[in-house]
């Protein structure tokens, strides 16, 4: 058995176990996100058929012909709703598109939040009509793995369980069907997508149709990150390490391309990007501010920050 490049928790531990068995995950979370910004998660809840419904949704969407891919492709949204086509974003410290197209599926406020006002509404597929809805499903569950992953950082960052509860109640979160199609002639670049961070608290991945995930560790070398089966890959993203100061760490990550034999084979990906709703202020925690570690940011909301952000990565003007 080969060394795991990031450590496992299981989730059911927390959400179901013993007063020791919570604060052994608690413990176990804080110290992965302080350490390698990383962790694998195991009994997350989220339900295999479902994940399974949506990644064939997914596939056959994005085997459509690429003006029928088009239609659903809405100007002036920034990629946050709908098909963003190939080449169009790109990680902030690059001038190259990545090699991907993708979907994305955000926040449905049904209890009368005046929030509401702030979400552009799902794209419904007309072809492949079950793709939108059992995204949204699987949104719901993404939602609810995700809430309990930040009540144990927020037990571990002693804020007290309910402290992010509020924050992200209809977040903008966003669930992003990423299609990488096969590789078909010698590429430019042996990246299908750059090294990057993630904008948002968290990102929980559910495992990609082929390998290629990489992080980057504290030695600076690249690390493959081969989640088992039923294997949740969750990550720091950049507003939670910003509001610890950087305590906990929004890792560096890439996805390269297969070895050549492989190159036949797309590869589809569904992170989901937790974020909190655009009033959560991301001022550095007092608790994560010490003499040795001098505050690091200006105090921004999450809204502002993202909004900056989008610019940085192309998807906004």
């Amino acid at each position: 058995m080969s060394k795991r490049a990031i450590p496992l928790v299981d989730l059911s531990k927390f959400v179901n176990g013993s007063p020791e068995e919570r604060q052994e995950f608690v413990q176990q979370l804080g110290n992965a996100f302080h350490e390698i910004g990383f962790v694998g998660v195991i009994n997350h809840g989220i339900p295999k058929s479902l994940i399974d419904e949506f990644y064939s949704e997914a596939k056959s969407f994005f085997g459509m012909s690429v003006d029928v891919k088009r239609k659903y492709e809405v100007p002036g949204l920034a990629g946050q709703r709908g098909y963003t086509s190939f080449g169009k974003e790109h990680a902030k410290q690059s001038e190259v598109a990545d090699l991907k197209e993708f979907y994305q599926i955000g926040q449905n406020v049904i209890d009368g939040d005046q929030i509401k006002s702030e979400y552009p509404d799902n794209v419904m597929v007309a072809e492949t009509p079950r793709f939108t809805a059992s995204g949204q499903e699987l949104y719901a569950q993404f939602q609810g793995a995700g809430g309990h992953l930040l009540r144990a950082i927020a037990i571990f960052l002693d804020l007290g369980e309910d402290y992010f509860d509020q924050k992200i109640h209809n977040g903008n979160s966003i669930l992003r069907a990423i299609h990488y199609p096969p590789i078909t002639s010698e590429p430019d670049t042996a990246i299908r997508a750059e090294q990057h961070e993630d904008i948002n608290l968290i990102t929980l991945l559910v495992g990609a149709s082929a390998g290629g995930l990489q992080l980057l560790n504290m030695e600076d070398e690249w690390i493959d990150i081969m989640p088992e089966e039923d294997e949740i890959v969750i990550n720091v993203g950049d507003m939670l390490q910003r509001l610890t100061n950087n305590h906990l760490k929004s890792t560096t990550h890439r996805v390269v391309n297969p070895p050549r034999e492989m190159w036949h084979l797309p590869r589809l990906s569904i992170p989901f990007f937790l974020h909190p709703r655009s009033t959560m202020d991301l001022t550095c925690l007092d608790i994560c501010v010490t003499p040795e570690n001098a505050l690091a940011y200006e105090p921004i909301t999450a809204g502002q920050y993202l909004d900056e952000r989008l610019r940085e990565i192309g998807l906004k003007k």
